[in-house]
């Protein structure tokens, strides 16, 4: 266990003199695609302090402790490996269905925004007046980035860039499309932004019934086949807990049937994902 607890030493000092570096400014154009996905995971999972590259730090710590932990446990480094392999995709799986969680979640209370919006427009407020009442009126799970825009308009005035940053904030489809129309009502003026906003929320109201349908109905399905993923899996550390049966995994025909099992696993469940998955849309107005 000594080499477990120096593990743990070594991380707990690298979060340490990490804690002491400020996070980097979000909002900032460019980027590869990855970096950008994951940013947008990261805020949608409610983690908009945490980096793309601090998730991987995470998860390749994960990996190694729970290789090494495996590996003082079972004596067994193939399946060591394997088991260092799928803690390091812990993080990015916990990432994900929080994102998922919280977008089902604000799926249903888009529509409340845009009637909140359209009422303020409708009443005669300013635009950057009408997006400030949606911090006070609006859902609460979606005010923080709406109260956070009226603070850097109040700071700097500059209305494009403080929509730069809502959307960032935001980091959703619907957001951006929101923001977009209200950056061109904003620059060559116009009377049919309310209709266009009315539109839009009973649009986002159908397709949040339907996908909330949907999703009821194929969501035994995708809990069954992660299921079926996992169980080859448990019945494995089960069977590596005994020393004797981890140590057939030591031999080359051992590592192969732990290849292979990998491989099946991972085309599988990526297989049945894709057959199952609802299409979302994707941010093209970043």
């Amino acid at each position: 266990m000594t080499e477990v607890w120096g593990l743990v030493l070594g991380v707990g000092a690298f979060l340490v003199w990490w804690s002491f570096w400020a996070a980097p400014a979000r909002g900032a154009r460019g980027g590869s695609r990855w970096h950008a996905r994951t940013s947008d995971l990261l805020v949608q999972a409610g983690a908009d302090a945490v980096t793309p590259t601090a998730l991987v730090v995470t998860s390749v710590g994960c990996g190694l402790l729970a290789c090494v932990v495996s590996l003082s446990v079972t004596g067994s480094l193939p399946i060591s490996v394997c088991f260092g392999l799928i803690a390091a995709r812990g993080p990015s799986a916990l990432v994900i269905a929080r994102a998922r969680r919280r977008n089902a979640r604000v799926r249903q209370l888009w529509p409340d925004v845009v009637d909140t919006l359209a009422s303020g427009i409708r009443a005669g407020m300013a635009l950057p007046e009408a997006i400030s009442q949606v911090g006070l009126r609006g859902p609460e799970d979606l005010r923080e980035p709406f109260v956070l825009f009226a603070a850097d308009y109040r700071a700097s005035g500059r209305f494009d860039d403080c929509l730069d940053l809502l959307k960032a904030r935001l980091a959703d489809p619907v957001g951006d499309r929101v923001v977009e129309a209200l950056r061109l009502t904003r620059e060559v003026g116009g009377t049919d932004v309310g209709q266009v906003l009315r539109a839009l929320s009973e649009f986002l109201r159908d397709d949040a019934r339907i996908r909330g349908e949907i999703e009821a109905r194929q969501s035994w399905t995708v809990n069954a086949a992660r299921l079926a993923a996992a169980a080859p899996w448990v019945l494995l550390a089960l069977l590596a807990a005994r020393g004797d049966n981890a140590q057939a995994y030591n031999s080359a025909g051992g590592v192969m049937v732990l290849a292979a099992g990998g491989v099946a696993t991972v085309v599988a469940y990526r297989l049945m994902m894709r057959a199952g998955r609802l299409r979302t849309e994707v941010r093209v107005l970043r």
